[in-house]
Parts: structure tokens; C-alpha cells; sequence
């Protein structure tokens, strides 16, 4: 059964193919898939998609072939959030191409690189890396014959933008009103936001344990993985700790999940939404957790931002990270000629039409779509005189 046949099976506030805003440049409706799910295939083939399998985490590919990487995060999120959706008769392809999208405009080098390219954009209006990713999918991606970016539907566009300044928000009309209104986004990008941070935080402990900067003790500080580890080890006491350490964050998923789901269906009961703009027009969102469980889980982000995000050995990498990005901006702003010709061209195009200002867009795509590596690469290339060019 496609998304087309399974409409009539989604709730009344759930995202409906057949009542999309629609797209910036309109398209002949799909005929054998709904529009979510094409919005989906178009991620699923996207250059910056494919990127994601070398962009940070938290920790830089380089450094171990089984931590996380956006891309595998992406995918994580996605599986957190379809199940969510079908549970909730919300549009499950949807909920999954803006989980699948959500991280595209990343920098490389995790949160680090944003925080430096941001502060290298400072007087050319900033770097929100969820900005850059509707910069990806509305323009930088170059597929389609019709139209520039991967033109996707409004619903597809308005999750995979969850933050953005007042700012910006003013210069992108419709997209723009919830932030300048105080609105929601359709319960599905909520979904998608939500299992964002239940993924990241549950999937850090796992890649802090392999990395040897947290371990079993210090974890039963939390609450939420104590129970869990206890629940584990009286069940199976003589498990080996990968298997013991795989089990409790899987129970602890599963805790999160199960909650959202029951929390989120008492809201929608008790507000009674009867359709996706009702949704929308809540100055709050309805997808949520209990107070108990998200008191839990920000204890256990804390922890993580305590013992992992500031651990020295990270702290070094994100300092490397910082020096990378900023040392290439600067270098390619105050001459464009030295980035690859087809982003040289780019750099010259916008500055024609904007100044300096679109000068310094055009480089902060070119850093902004770097992996890892490249970047990595392309730094030794400007730096190194002994790197080959």
C-alpha cells in the first residue's frame, strides 16, 4: 500500500498528500508514489545526503570506523520517528524525509564547525546550519532540469527549518510566519525534532563508551540508565558488557519512545485538532514528553555535555576544527580564486548582485558542504606548501 492508498487511514491533523501547500515550482503530481515519498527519494539521491556519511557526529570519522556520523544519525532518527508516526496515524513518509534532511546544511566537524563558520559570517548575517539546510534542498543542490534544489513540498520544507533567527525568519514569507507568530510546524516535523534529540543523546552514550571517555559507573549517576542497567543485569548477570551496553540503551529507547508516544496521544485528546493548520496554530508543541521523562532525559544530556561534549580529548578535536574552518574562510574570502573554479564563479556571481555579503555566502556553501576529510584536505592544500594542490 503507497502513501496515496493509505490516506484515508491517517488522522484528520496529519499531513495529507492531496492538501500539500505544494512546491516553490509546481510539478505534475506522481503516479505511482504520494509527494512525500518523492520528497523523500529526492533526499534519499542528494549529493549533500551522501556527504553526511563523513561529516562528525561528535566524533570525527577519522578516529574510529564505528562511531556515528550524520549520516548514520540521520537514519537513526528517521527509524525513531517512523515509528512514532505509524503509531499516531501521522504521514510516515513525510516524518521521514524531514528526519533523513534535517542535518543537511551541517558543517563538517559537528557543532564546532557550525560555531566557527558562524562566527566567521558575523557581519554577513550569521550561519544557522538549519538554514543552510533549506539553502540545500531550495537552491545549492543541482539535479533537476526544471529548477534549481531538490523542490520540495511546503511540509517537507517548514521541518526541516525547526530554528531560525526573527531575522531570517522575516525574509522567507510564508516559511518564515510560525517563528515570527510563535507558531508550530505539522505534527510530523514535530516528530522529527523530538526523536532528533532522543537519538543523539541515547546514541552518544554508546559512542562515549566505545571512545573509553565514559563508563559503567559514572553512567549509573543518571537515573534513567541506572534503571535500565539494573533492569539488564538481574535479567542476564552473566552478559558480556558490548551486549549489556547495547541492551540498556536499547531499553532506554524504547522507555523514551513509549512515553512519547502515549504523551503525545493524551495531548491530541485533549486538544482535539482537526486538522494539520490547527496543529500549526498551537503556540506550543503537542508532541511531546511526560514531565517526568523529559526531566530524565535532560539529565542525561547534561551528563553527556558534562563528560563527553567537554571531555579534553573532544575539546581538542573541536579546538583543531575551530582553527580548520576559520583559517579557510579567511583564506578563500580575501581571494576567491583559490576555491575550485565552478565555487570561484559562484563567490564572483553573488558578489555582483550583493556585495561582499554574497561573496562571503558563496564561500560558507563551499566550507558548509565539506566533509570531514576534505575540509581536512583542502586546509593542507592552502597551508602545507608541501601538499599537493
Amino acid at each position: 500500500m503507497n502513501d496515496v492508498s493509505a490516506a484515508t487511514a491517517l488522522a484528520p491533523y496529519a499531513a495529507h498528500d492531496a492538501q500539500s501547500r505544494g512546491r516553490r515550482f509546481p510539478e505534475p503530481r506522481p503516479q505511482f508514489r504520494g509527494e512525500f515519498q518523492r520528497d523523500r527519494d529526492r533526499i534519499i539521491h542528494a549529493n549533500a545526503f551522501r556527504r553526511l556519511v563523513y561529516k562528525t557526529q561528535v566524533f570525527v570519522n577519522h578516529e574510529g570506523d564505528l562511531y556515528r556520523t550524520r549520516i548514520t544519525h540521520s537514519i537513526e532518527v528517521a527509524q525513531i520517528a517512523r515509528s512514532v508516526a505509524l503509531a499516531l496515524r501521522l504521514n510516515e513518509a513525510l516524518t521521514e524525509a524531514i528526519s533523513l534532511a534535517h542535518d543537511l546544511g551541517h558543517t563538517p566537524f559537528g557543532h564546532a564547525g557550525q560555531d566557527a563558520l558562524n562566527e566567521c559570517m558575523r557581519e554577513f548575517g550569521g550561519f544557522e546550519h538549519n538554514l543552510q539546510s533549506l539553502r540545500v534542498v531550495d537552491e545549492l543542490e543541482e539535479r533537476y532540469a526544471q529548477f534549481p534544489g531538490l523542490n520540495l513540498t511546503f511540509e517537507c520544507r517548514e521541518g526541516i527549518l525547526k530554528h531560525c533567527s526573527l531575522r531570517n525568519a522575516r525574509e522567507l514569507g510564508e516559511l518564515g510566519e510560525r517563528f515570527i507568530h510563535r507558531r508550530q510546524p505539522g505534527l510530523e516535523a514535530q516528530i522529527a525534532n523530538l526523536a532528533d534529540e532522543i537519538a543523539y543523546n541515547n546514541h552518544d552514550v554508546d559512542d562515549g563508551i566505545r571512545a573509553q571517555l565514559l563508563d559503567l559507573a559514572s553512567l549509573r549517576e543518571v537515573r534513567m540508565f541506572r534503571r535500565q542497567y539494573d533492569a539488564v543485569m538481574a535479567l542476564y548477570p552473566d552478559l558480556g558488557e558490548r551486549r549489556l551496553v547495547h541492551e540498556t540503551i536499547r531499553r532506554m529507547i524504547n522507555y523514551l519512545v513509549s512515553d512519547f508516544i502515549r504523551t503525545t496521544q493524551a495531548q491530541l485528546e485533549q486538544t482535539q485538532p482537526r486538522s494539520i493548520d490547527e496543529v500549526r496554530a498551537h503556540s506550543a508543541p503537542l508532541a511531546m514528553l511526560s514531565a517526568e521523562c523529559q526531566e530524565e532525559h535532560l539529565e542525561l544530556k547534561t551528563f553527556l555535555r558534562e563528560h563527553v561534549y567537554r571531555h579534553y580529548k573532544v575539546l581538542r578535536m573541536t579546538s583543531k576544527a575551530r582553527r580548520v574552518l576559520q583559517q579557510l574562510f579567511d583564506g578563500f574570502f580575501k581571494d576567491v580564486s583559490l576555491m575550485p573554479t565552478e565555487h570561484r564563479d559562484q563567490a564572483l556571481r553573488a558578489e555582483s548582485t550583493h556585495g561582499s555579503s554574497g561573496r562571503a555566502r558563496a564561500v560558507a556553501d563551499y566550507i558548509a558542504g565539506m566533509t570531514d576529510r576534505y575540509a581536512i584536505l583542502e586546509h593542507q592544500r592552502l597551508f602545507e606548501p608541501g601538499e599537493r594542490t
